[in-house]
């Protein structure tokens, strides 16, 4: 079965094949303010996990989600103007579960009761360098080729 590595230093996203090759590489955003696991830290969580649902199947590129479920717009640069502080959730969600407990499972540092996603992000959001609330941001075109690439159960590795 194929799986992801995130490199939080490297802000890179690789998928790689059941070989063992890597088949794929994205650039990503994940938390500003850095790895951590607990609740309300706005932080990436490492360790493994595993893709436990997706979101999005069939959405057009900047779909724009909340609460998990589409909102029937897509992100315009109008509708961005008019919400400058919003944290855009666009195109696919890739909803990520903990597979460690104590870790990044149960209690205060359950990953999946945070709502980290590995998403679409608006294209004026720089790739590269850590700007999101705890997620994985992704360019939508990358966003929606991995979320046709991998199944749920897909084992996601988020390293520092």
């Amino acid at each position: 079965m194929s799986r992801i590595r995130i490199d939080l230093p490297g802000q890179w996203l690789e998928l790689f094949g059941d070989d063992g090759a890597c088949i794929r590489r994205y650039r990503v955003s994940t938390g500003s303010r850095g790895a951590g696991e607990e609740k309300g830290s706005y932080q990436t969580p490492r360790g493994r996990h595993l893709v436990r649902a997706k979101i999005g199947e069939g959405a057009p590129l900047g779909a724009v989600f909340r609460g998990r479920r589409p909102t029937g717009e897509v992100l315009t640069p109008a509708l961005a103007e008019a919400n400058p502080d919003r944290d855009w959730i666009l195109t696919r969600i890739l909803w990520l579960s903990g597979l460690e407990p104590g870790r990044n499972r149960l209690g205060s540092v359950d990953t999946m009761q945070r709502y980290i996603y590995i998403h679409g992000t608006p294209d004026s959001e720089p790739m590269g360098e850590p700007h999101s609330m705890g997620c994985v941001r992704m360019r939508n075109r990358d966003v929606a080729e991995l979320f046709d690439l991998v199944p749920v159960g897909t084992l996601v590795e988020i390293e520092e």
